[in-house]
């Protein structure tokens, strides 16, 4: 016998799902978009041979697994989301974002009944108390690969990402098994099989040693829960990205000396001897890529231009991390976003010295700074990141950038950089920070610009021009300025001070209201907030 739904009943159905769509917060969604440069992510594949061509669409496969889960974990399922999103403008801005919430405005909502962002994201449950969770009698509770949930019974348990994703995490690593047979790189191939291994263990310290062993492979493929960034409650659940690289062969020539320098630039970090005590890994190398693919944390809002990994202490301890300058993507931003920044708040007189070379040589020698200074505490506080807690990954970031700066000196007077004019690279790191301040206060990297700006305000390393309202860098003082913070934050890692790192972010991690007036100035002039990837394999030519 056939039933039938009454019109009305139809209806009211239709009109409580209408309900249930999801409207914008605010009322210039398409000028948010229209802030992101759309940049093609692709280059010369001509150089690959033919397994390597066709290895390159099972990478992109698992890449997007990868993407699926940064999903999961920033905000829950993804398609029932989009779906439900009628605005074309408030959809992409979405996609963006991973999410309702706005990464570069301090995770502001951006969606109608959106709350504030949760600490924790999807990592840990929206209704833990710290108390809930130092009680939890299980060793793992703190592990980088595993989330908090409640059981049936409403109590916290702990569930390893292998095991929370086993299905998605076996398909990815197929694909990474699929794409082994086709290296023709053995280093690759082992590389790919411990990670197919490591996605379904959690244990990812053989797969990242192996991975310190590419060295010639011009293909190289980033991918599992790397960053920390998504935790901002504790600082320590990882998130699933991964990038598709291809290898720029004469650019990583240019930089392959560098590498051996390690050894003795942590020798004359401007820090006393218990404080540069640990040596940095022997296996460190510089490379430079083009990238063709971002999916996951590194594509969310703003876009990593290089990569210095592994995270793993141990790691760097015995072999040392990789520092990946990824070209394409930093040439995009330096073009469309720095220079015209420049335009808008350096002095007239200094706008010379905005250069390439000096944005990326400052770029690079941040992922070199990540390397230096030491990963244990000097008094028994256990690692860096155990002792600073939800600070160390803004604290790391501020390190990386002012040491990036310092080493670029150092290198300049001992002769390394033949001709260098430091000029060069100290307006356009002036410049930089304008760019990336408008990351926010929300975002580690935001945090570290402000704390940077800010010092150097207090020393006088600059000057803002009354008139024309631009900034004049005063050579000599931002030297001084830049000495002494790398040593402050240098310090403060080695003694682990937690409550000297909150109090840095908070008191000069914040934007102030002459340095918003630039920056509105800055987003008046419709001057791009940072870029957006058309990619995939048919911008490659793979389709």
């Amino acid at each position: 016998m056939k039933r039938y739904i009454p019109v009305l009943l139809v209806i009211a159905l239709l009109d409580a799902c209408q309900n249930n769509r999801y409207e914008a917060a605010i009322p210039n969604v398409a000028e948010k978009v229209n802030a992101y440069e759309t940049f093609h992510l692709t280059t010369d594949l001509s150089i690959l041979s033919d397994n390597q061509k066709e290895m390159l669409p099972l990478l992109f496969k698992a890449a997007d697994i990868m993407d699926n889960l940064f999903w999961k974990q920033a905000w829950g399922d993804k398609e029932s989301f989009l779906s439900n999103i009628d605005d074309p403008d408030l959809r992409r801005y979405a996609e963006i974002n991973y999410g309702p919430w706005d990464r570069l405005n301090n995770h502001e909502p951006f969606i109608k009944g959106v709350g504030p962002k949760p600490l924790g994201s999807k990592l840990y449950p929206e209704d833990m108390t710290m108390e809930e969770f130092n009680q939890l009698p299980n060793h793992d509770k703190a592990n980088q690969y595993t989330l908090i949930e409640r059981n049936d019974k409403g109590k916290l348990t702990v569930i390893p990402y292998h095991k929370k994703w086993n299905e998605e995490l076996t398909l990815a690593a197929d694909y990474l098994r699929q794409a082994a047979t086709l290296a023709d790189n053995e280093a690759f191939r082992k590389y790919l099989n411990e990670r197919a291994d490591a996605l379904l263990s959690g244990d990812y310290y053989k797969s990242d040693m192996c991975w310190m062993d590419m060295k010639d492979n011009l293909i190289d493929f980033v991918v599992g829960p790397i960053e920390t960034y998504e935790d901002r409650l504790l600082g320590t659940k990882t998130a699933f990205e991964a990038y598709i690289l291809i290898k720029d062969t004469a650019w990583s020539a240019r930089l392959e000396r560098f590498a051996v320098l390690l050894p003795q630039l942590q020798a004359n970090l401007p820090v006393n001897a218990e404080y540069k005590t640990e040596t940095p890994g022997s296996d460190s190398d510089l490379n430079v890529y083009d990238a063709i693919y971002y999916a996951g944390d590194c594509n969310a809002a703003s876009k990593t231009i290089a990569i210095n990994l592994p995270n793993d202490p141990d790691v760097q301890m015995k072999k040392g991390s990789r520092k990946l300058q990824l070209k394409n993507s930093m040439q995009a931003k330096f073009e469309k976003i720095l220079v015209p920044i420049s335009d808008i708040v350096i002095h007239p007189s200094q706008r010379q010295y905005i250069d390439f070379d000096a944005f990326f040589e400052n770029t690079m020698f941040h992922e070199v700074a990540h390397g230096l200074g030491i990963k244990e505490t000097i008094n028994g506080k256990g690692t860096v990141r155990e002792a600073l807690k939800k600070t160390a990954s803004a604290i790391e970031e501020s390190k990386a950038d002012i040491l990036g700066l310092y080493i670029v000196t150092q290198l300049a007077e001992s002769g390394e950089l033949k001709e260098k004019d430091l000029m060069t690279n100290y307006v356009t790191f002036m410049a930089g920070i304008f760019r990336s301040v408008r990351f926010g206060a929300g975002s580690a990297h935001g945090k570290a610009n402000m704390i940077r700006f800010n010092y150097f305000l207090e020393h006088g390393a600059f000057s803002k021009e009354p008139e024309s309202g631009t900034y004049r860098i005063d050579f000599e003082k931002m030297k001084q300025a830049m000495n002494q913070l790398s040593e402050e934050i240098l310090v403060l890692q080695g003694n682990g001070d937690y409550n000297k790192a909150l109090t840095m972010i908070e008191s000069m991690g914040q934007t102030g209201p002459d340095l918003q007036k630039d920056l509105d100035k800055i987003n008046n002039a419709g001057i791009p907030v940072d870029i957006v990837f058309e990619q995939g394999p048919g911008v490659v030519g793979l389709e």
